[in-house]
């Protein structure tokens, strides 16, 4: 028994066996892109049915805590997880470095929401912050994937002879624009003009966007489940090390500006949930993540973001417990 946990964690061996990650490729083709695009708006826009401009408005009367919260999600958790990719550097690959700082440049996700109220945190708060980053995330995630992704193939350049990836700013930031940017704007007109037919969508279409999201998922990643399995124990201790940073960043963001405990309780849950699903769809179109630029090896990206969409669900929900356990005057 402790010959076999020692085998599991012979991290000399980790760096070769994530570097089989990369040989995964995911091709839809022309039609299976189309598919995926409309996919990706379809989700974008029953998000977007959900934002309410309120919630802007709010901000500018109690904006503490929610610039906090920002500050943690845009600023805090990017920079804490550049420092996790060097620190690893010699026990991971590049692409599961830049998975990792993919899904730190990702906005919160929206189950988050519901893992705060669990956690008898600041709903508005956790909203509001959902809300602000998914608006944005046309400009802020390509911003701080492009800026800590570049300082990362640059240092570690400098270290090893691993060539410099260069990562296309100008073209992934169009494509990233029109993919989500115009669908978050019609569906934010749509809930403006059309409040009553807002009110009968947004539950079936977000419900529909999640399930034809897990769908494509299952079909993507079928025909490599057992490279995922073989690997399964590195990814998942990589992903539980990274989340675990990111709650516990969220946490001290909130401790540190003097929060309600509420209040800390949502900056908690809103950076350690991302919204992952969308780095996933985005690694899925060539178009922001050209072949011929990654060398069509980005797997390791792929099953990072993959599996943070599944452990932040069950590490949001044990850091809920924990939280509900506790009293709000701690």
């Amino acid at each position: 028994m402790v010959a076999e946990v020692c085998n599991h964690w012979n991290f000399i061996q980790m760096k070769e066996q994530l570097e089989a990650l990369n040989a995964v490729t995911i091709n839809f083709g022309s039609g299976g892109m189309f598919i995926v695009n409309i996919i990706l708006a379809f989700v974008m826009f029953g998000v977007a049915l959900g934002i309410k401009p309120q919630t802007f408005k709010d901000v500018f009367t109690n904006p503490k805590s929610v610039i906090l919260g920002i500050v943690s999600q845009w600023v805090v958790l990017p920079a804490a997880t550049f420092v996790i990719v060097l620190a690893l550097n010699p026990l991971i690959t590049p692409m599961i470095a830049l998975g990792m700082i993919l899904v730190a440049s990702c906005p919160g996700g929206n189950i988050s929401n519901f893992i705060s109220s669990l956690s008898r945190g600041n709903i508005e708060l956790s909203v509001s912050m959902t809300a602000i980053t998914t608006a944005f995330a046309p400009v802020i995630t390509p911003i701080n994937f492009f800026l800590w992704g570049s300082l990362y193939s640059q240092m570690i350049s400098m270290h090893s002879d691993i060539p410099r990836l260069v990562i296309p700013f100008f073209p992934m930031l169009e494509q990233i624009l029109l993919l989500l940017g115009l669908p978050i704007v019609l569906g934010l007109i749509f809930a403006r003009y059309f409040p009553n037919a807002t009110k009968k969508i947004t539950k079936p279409a977000q419900v529909l966007s999640i399930l034809l999201f897990i769908g494509m998922v299952v079909v993507s990643f079928s025909q490599n489940f057992q490279i995922f399995l073989d690997n399964i124990f590195y990814v998942f201790f990589i992903v539980m090390l990274h989340n675990g940073v990111a709650l516990g960043s969220g946490y001290m963001v909130g401790r540190l500006g003097h929060t309600s405990v509420a209040d800390r309780r949502s900056l908690t849950i809103e950076t350690g949930i991302q919204n992952s699903g969308l780095g996933l769809i985005l690694l899925f179109n060539p178009a922001i993540f050209p072949p011929e630029i990654w060398h069509g090896h980005y797997g390791g990206m792929l099953f990072i973001t993959a599996w943070w969409g599944i452990w932040h669900i069950v590490s949001g929900l044990t850091v809920a417990y924990f939280f509900r356990r506790t009293p709000l005057n701690e």
